[in-house]
């Protein structure tokens, strides 16, 4: 049995991605030991931060290591908050209390917004596979639903009706940036033999 190992310290994140990734057979899915350090990221793009994550850990934790970033670019901002949706505020409500105090004066029509999942495969450190996907949509007046976590209750997804925090887990991992992403991983994983 072959082992990939998640490489995010954000256990809401980790757990998502395991949840996708259950399909595999023959596979065994890990999060990183809980003594991991930390990593700076110092990327520019999506794509950067997930090489430099899935290279950093998987030197350090020999094998498959599968890294995400991810992140929320807001047309009204000029792609802010990006790369830094995670360091935008402390916390998740607080991020999105300041995204939609920037956005008060912004009408609907201007709202436009796109969630963004880049993900790495490396081998023994090594990068192996890339790829990036996204969801559009755009940033709601209020936060609504339960599901998911960081920017899901603000992110309306016009077609459906709802924020993607109003989604169950498995509608949201089916049509989510990072559920998208995901199903990319399992195929080129399904052809790896």
């Amino acid at each position: 049995m072959r082992t990939l190992v998640v490489a995010s310290k954000n256990a809401r994140k980790a757990r998502e991605i395991r949840a996708v990734l259950e399909p595999l057979r023959d596979w065994e899915i890990r999060s990183l030991p809980p003594d991991a350090p930390d990593m700076e990221e110092t990327g520019t793009t999506f794509l950067e931060n997930a090489i430099q994550k899935t290279t950093f850990y998987g030197s350090r934790y020999r094998g498959w290591m599968v890294a995400d970033d991810s992140g929320l670019e807001v047309e009204a901002l000029g792609g802010r908050p990006g790369i830094f949706s995670a360091r935008y505020a402390p916390t998740d409500a607080e991020r999105n209390r300041r995204l939609l105090a920037e956005l008060a004066d912004v009408p609907d029509a201007a709202r436009g917004a796109r969630f963004v999942c880049a993900l790495a495969l490396s081998l023994d450190g090594r990068l192996q596979w890339t790829v990036e996907e996204r969801v559009a949509g755009r940033v709601a007046r209020t936060p609504a639903g339960t599901h998911g976590f960081g920017y899901d209750p603000v992110f309306w997804l016009p077609e459906l009706g709802r924020t993607m925090a109003e989604l169950d887990p498995s509608a949201k991992n089916r049509i989510s940036h990072r559920g998208r992403a995901l199903a990319r991983l399992l195929g080129h994983i399904g052809s790896l033999g």
